[in-house]
C-alpha cells in the first residue's frame, strides 16, 4: 500500500487561500483515484474533492464547488488541493487518501478509498 502525507495546512483569514499538498510513497499513486476529505470539531469525516487515477476527471463536494480545485502531478507523486475564497466553515483536518482500487471515476465515498494521510488542519477566521 501507499504511504500518504499532506502539507499545507495553517492559519489564514477568511476570504483567505491556501494550497494543500498530499506526497505519497508507493508505485500505485500515479496510477489510482485520489481524494481530500475534512473533519471539524464535532462532525463527522465528509469529503471534498477526488480525482480519478489519469487526473482528467474530478469531483467536488457542492460545500467545495468553485473555490477549490484539486489537481495533480504524477511526476512528483503529488496531490493537490487549492483552496480559494475559505470560510470559517472550511476550518478542519484534511486527509488525503487513495483509492482501493485503480478507477476513471473519481469516487466521492470514504468507502471507495483504502489508505489515508494523517491529516494537515486548516483554521480560518473572521
Amino acid at each position: 500500500q501507499v504511504q500518504l502525507v499532506e502539507s499545507g495546512g495553517g492559519l489564514v483569514q477568511a476570504g483567505g487561500s491556501l494550497r494543500l499538498s498530499c506526497t505519497a510513497s508507493g508505485h500505485t499513486f500515479s496510477s489510482i483515484g485520489m481524494a481530500w476529505f475534512r473533519q471539524a470539531p464535532g462532525k463527522e469525516r465528509e469529503f471534498v474533492a477526488s480525482i480519478n487515477d489519469s487526473g482528467g476527471s474530478t469531483f467536488y463536494a457542492r460545500s467545495a464547488k468553485g473555490r477549490f480545485t484539486i489537481s495533480r502531478d504524477t511526476v512528483k507523486n503529488t496531490v493537490y488541493l487549492q483552496m480559494n475564497d475559505l470560510k470559517p466553515e472550511d476550518s478542519a483536518v484534511y486527509y488525503c487518501a487513495a483509492a482501493r482500487l485503480r478507477s476513471g471515476i473519481p469516487f466521492a465515498s470514504a468507502l471507495e478509498y483504502a489508505d489515508w494521510g494523517q491529516g494537515t488542519k486548516v483554521t480560518v477566521y473572521a
